[in-house]
């Protein structure tokens, strides 16, 4: 039996699901409805009453559309379809009856409100409002939230529409946010005064409506008509989220997500939307040159010769860090293995094996973790390493999934069955006869960087390909470096990893890679943005730019090529990282075979075919690893502290903040004696 109903809406006759509301199906038919409270990413409240419609043929009252299914509309009495109105006299009155009662408290300081110019309460107040008020009374006040260092709180200005309060529960998992009293008394507040424990929090700033909730370390700095904005991707995590980063002049004042169902829906985390403060600070903007151990600024050509003279006729090796461009790596993999020297990009120790993608990617998509009834997570922690994958996962979880942990038992924000610490709880998984019922299931493993950084970490894949080929599982392998993947598609690997790319290596030309200690002999050359540890161990430092600052591709953790596109320039003489590389390639008398970004990318293509087909993830032919005796070490997750993972994180005052926070929280408060 067919489950789709016909409606009319304004005329406009759709054919939906009849489990579709009428808010829905006005999507659909193309007809705009109002609202406050109702969000297609959460639970309906129907309480902000906005969305009021005329069913004709109904009660001779005007309903909420968010809240009244398709299939409970009758047909009209020829049986046609049921017909809604969106713009009768009697929604119209009633609009503006439930816009004044909504105005009746609000403040209206617009001038010197954040949201102001992108705010929805003045949109539909000048759209359904009326231009008078009846009412005389003093306004309500609310005292001020103090929800901690991200979210600036105007509690006078809420309308209770308890769309924060239902992110907070539903999809970032903390229960901190709720909404007391009655009638005139009811407010939003945190429970005991609470300040919001979760890497997600920055996301109620854009579900709030109205200016209750704004950006506190944006505040009055810009306002929406004066900025630029860009489309781009993140690179704090491997996940790929869809941003936008909004800059004025040179300044990036605010990054926002974009909506990629695949991807990342239409969150982001708080690393990802606040790190911004990073890019001004502690940049590299002129070369540098070290003499009697000290640094002293040099020119580009200085620079370039100095670097040159130092390759020239040694043996070199090269690293890749976390958030380098897969043209800037393939670039640097044509120079220096055209000087006969190694690159690496496993700078963590990850065993991860080149040449088989299904090893190091998986076979999984993000969505698939939607529609999965069982999750085996192996060596990671999602709320730390991707907390936007983790609400995914929560998401799966509230729909009925059952998850299963090989790791450190840590508060993920859903129950899972915790199976072991240790690589024999693996084992006994990966050896363990599976059922068919459980076969026939939709099942996925998802393996993190810190069960495969030990010495045993290609036996421990090799185990976790072995249980998702028993147990008929899509394999996802969740990373943490934004460029891993790209670097491993272009084959920035030698075999046997970091130790052997460098070993005997007189000269060590550095990309970006802050997260490694380079013992002291050789001679290092350091190319990055900030000056972290890697500037301060290079004998010559080159300056490149950051990711809002070059246009890059980077392949996110399921193999999707995403295109972060530049949102600004790089400060004082600091260049894009593949110009960087193709200069020093002609000063060493082998010029790259490209003047172009657009050159570079050609070459890329056709060297890895599928890099050129942005946005989509391809398959993976399974080929499964052969098994290994395991350690007997316990698993250790790859990330301890989520702030302060990469060097735009650790120049940023606000993630420094935010760090010293979770330390706080994480330290058990002693009783009064």
């Amino acid at each position: 039996m067919s489950n789709l109903k016909k409606i009319s809406i304004d005329g406009i006759e759709v054919e939906v699901d009849g489990a579709m509301t009428i808010i829905q199906a006005a999507e659909v038919a193309g007809v705009e409805i109002p609202r406050f409270c109702y969000h297609e990413r959460l639970t309906i409240a129907g309480n902000c009453r906005m969305c009021l419609v005329e069913v004709v043929g109904g009660p001779p009252k005007p309903a909420a559309s968010c809240a009244m299914q398709v299939r409970d509309l009758r047909p009209g009495p020829n049986g046609e379809a049921p017909f809604v109105k969106t713009t009768s006299p009697m929604v119209k009155k009633a609009r503006e009856g439930v816009m004044e009662f909504l105005l009746i408290n609000h403040p209206l300081d617009c001038p010197i409100c954040d949201q102001g110019g992108e705010c929805d309460l003045q949109d539909q107040a000048m759209a359904y409002g009326v231009d008078f008020s009846r009412y005389r009374e003093p306004k309500r006040a609310s005292e001020d939230l103090d929800l901690g260092p991200l979210v600036e709180t105007k509690m006078t200005r809420c309308i209770s529409c308890t769309r924060c309060v239902r992110f907070t529960t539903e999809v970032a998992g903390i229960h901190q946010m709720g909404q007391t009293g009655r009638g005139e008394d009811a407010e939003i507040t945190s429970y005991l005064n609470a300040t919001l424990d979760s890497n997600l929090q920055g996301n109620i700033i854009d579900l709030c409506p109205v200016g209750a909730l704004t950006s506190k370390p944006y505040a009055f700095t810009a306002r929406p008509w004066e900025l630029t904005k860009t489309e781009s991707i993140d690179v704090m995590d491997a996940l790929g989220s869809n941003i936008r980063i909004d800059t004025k002049g040179r300044e990036v004042m605010r990054i926002l997500p974009r909506n990629h169902d695949g991807v990342n829906e239409e969150w982001i985390s708080d690393k990802t939307r606040f790190v911004w403060d990073g890019l001004r600070r502690q940049r590299l903007d002129t070369p540098f040159i070290r003499e009697n151990g000290k640094l002293r600024k040099a020119g580009w050509d200085e620079a370039l010769t100095a670097a040159a003279a130092a390759m020239k006729g040694k043996k070199v090796a090269a690293l890749v860090g976390d958030l380098a461009p897969a043209e800037a790596i393939f670039a640097l993999k044509a120079m220096v293995e055209g000087l006969g020297g190694h690159i690496e990009c496993r700078t963590d120790g990850a065993k991860l094996v080149a040449g088989n993608r299904s090893a190091y990617v998986g076979t999984a998509t993000i969505e698939d973790i939607d529609s999965a009834k069982m999750i085996q997570l192996i060596g990671t922690n999602p709320r730390l390493e991707s907390p936007v994958l983790n609400a995914r996962l929560r998401k799966a979880w509230s729909k009925g999934a059952q998850i299963g942990l090989v790791g450190e038992a840590v508060d993920l924000t859903f129950d899972y069955d915790h199976v072991g610490t240790d690589r024999a709880a693996l084992e006994r998984l990966s050896s363990m006869e599976i059922s068919q019922e459980t076969r026939d299931k939709p099942t996925l493993v998802i393996v993190g960087q810190g069960a495969i950084n030990e010495a045993d970490g290609e036996a421990v894949l090799a185990h976790a390909m072995k249980l998702a080929e028993n147990s008929n599982s899509k394999l996802l392998i969740l990373h943490t470096a934004a460029s891993r993947v790209g670097a491993m598609d272009v084959g920035a690997v030698t075999a046997g990893g970091l130790k052997a790319a460098t070993e005997g290596a007189e000269v060590i030309y550095n990309l970006g890679a802050d997260e490694v200690e380079i013992a002291a002999g050789p001679f290092v050359i350091y190319q990055g943005s900030h000056g972290d540890r890697g500037a301060s161990r290079a004998d010559i430092i080159l300056p490149g730019a950051a990711y809002t600052e070059e246009n890059g591709l980077f392949v996110n953790t399921e193999g999707r090529p995403q295109l972060a596109m530049r949102a600004g320039f790089a400060p004082g003489q600091a260049k894009e990282n593949w110009a960087i590389l193709r200069a020093l390639s002609g000063e060493l008398g082998a010029a790259l075979p490209w003047d172009s970004l657009a050159g570079l990318r050609r070459a890329l293509i056709a060297g890895h075919p599928h890099l050129g087909d942005v946005d989509e993830v391809p398959l993976n032919a399974w080929q499964t690893l052969p098994l290994a005796a395991l350690g007997a070490a316990t698993f250790r997750n790859a990330i301890r502290d989520f702030y302060l993972t990469n060097p735009i994180a650790r120049a940023s005052t606000v993630m420094a903040e935010l760090s010293a926070g979770a330390k706080a929280r994480g330290t058990t408060a002693m009783a009064a004696e």
